[in-house]
């Protein structure tokens, strides 16, 4: 194995790898570890979840990952999943409606489409297919609480299983978009966690953007963070990385970047961290396109938001295995 570190400083993205990162004076030095492989397959996404679990999985556990629309081509490999999940004693992958009115915005259609996409070897749980409930979002900058998949309650644990790609109103979206708008139930939730009203239309209203949506999905992944607690772990997938969310299906844009491998952490902050990183340090021309999606987006404020809640830390060891 290989330690490195990163740090971000003053709200820029300052790719420090190998470089020990300087601490402002009476901070501590406390770091965060990112587990980082550049093979990309199950075998490997297994053995960085070994890396991280520790005790902390246990119980029933839900796996959090985006399922996307019918026939994406960027979609975590199902065959990989399978394998990963075989791996993990009593978990069930888990999902939410959408609030856009596209394959999965009825949990019929929803259904339909994991056919669809081959999510055929375990049983999925729509999470707000019976409804939704209210849980605290403690210190929230915007909101006071967020209504969730009432089904997330049946849950001890939870792995957030990630594809880290462009995302159309985050830029990105990497574990903190995953929970963020994927635990939130499809008709309250996600208006909260979008800034729409919870009386509106959400296909006839705007959804406000840039840092206000950050902040909103900062706030929203903190509600979950806090109902699991130590009981979480992360992953996330840089590859096949459009600029755009899985959200797109077919009409995603094909990735300009190459794919750059997995990386596994107990702490969200510093895996999103690392993510983005790696990512600024490929060459301007794979760059170009996907860094423009997440700062003509105002992306980068969503480690700023999570770093003022304290859903983790921006200082980390890359440890590369």
């Amino acid at each position: 194995m290989k330690a490195s570190a990163g740090v971000a400083i003053g709200g820029t993205v300052a790719a420090t790898l190998g470089v020990k990162p300087a601490v402002a004076a009476g901070k501590s030095e406390a770091v965060s570890d990112v587990y980082f492989s550049k093979t990309l397959d199950a075998k490997t996404l297994i053995a960085l979840y070994q890396k991280i679990k520790g005790d902390r999985i246990r119980g029933k556990v839900a796996i959090k990952l985006h399922t996307g629309e019918k026939n994406g081509p960027n979609i975590l490999p199902r065959e990989w999943v399978k394998e990963f999940q075989a791996q993990v004693p009593n978990s069930t992958i888990v999902e939410t409606n959408t609030l856009y009115k596209g394959d999965r915005y009825t949990t019929e259609d929803h259904r339909e489409a994991l056919k669809v996409n081959g999510w055929t070897f375990s049983p999925v749980d729509i999470m707000d297919e019976e409804g939704e409930t209210a849980i605290p979002v403690k210190g929230g900058k915007h909101l006071k609480e967020l209504h969730v998949g009432k089904h997330m309650l049946n849950y001890d644990s939870m792995i957030v299983l990630t594809h880290f790609k462009g995302h159309a109103m985050g830029g990105y979206g990497g574990s903190l978009k995953n929970i963020a708008i994927g635990c939130a139930g499809g008709q309250i939730g996600k208006k909260e966690v979008h800034g729409v009203p919870l009386d509106a239309d959400a296909s006839t209203v705007s959804w406000p953007g840039k840092s206000y949506f950050m902040e909103l999905m900062a706030d929203s992944a903190k509600a979950t963070c806090d109902h699991f607690g130590k009981n979480m772990v992360f992953l996330n997938v840089m590859r096949r990385m459009s600029v755009d969310c899985d959200c797109a299906g077919l009409h995603a844009a094909e990735p300009t970047c190459r794919d750059i491998g997995i990386l596994a952490s107990t702490d969200l902050l510093a895996i999103d961290q690392a993510s983005i990183d790696l990512l600024y340090k490929l060459p301007a021309n794979e760059l170009h396109d996907i860094k423009e999606r997440i700062e003509s987006r105002e992306g980068l404020h969503q480690l700023e938001a999570a770093d003022a809640l304290k859903l983790g830390n921006r200082r980390y060891n890359l440890i590369e295995i």
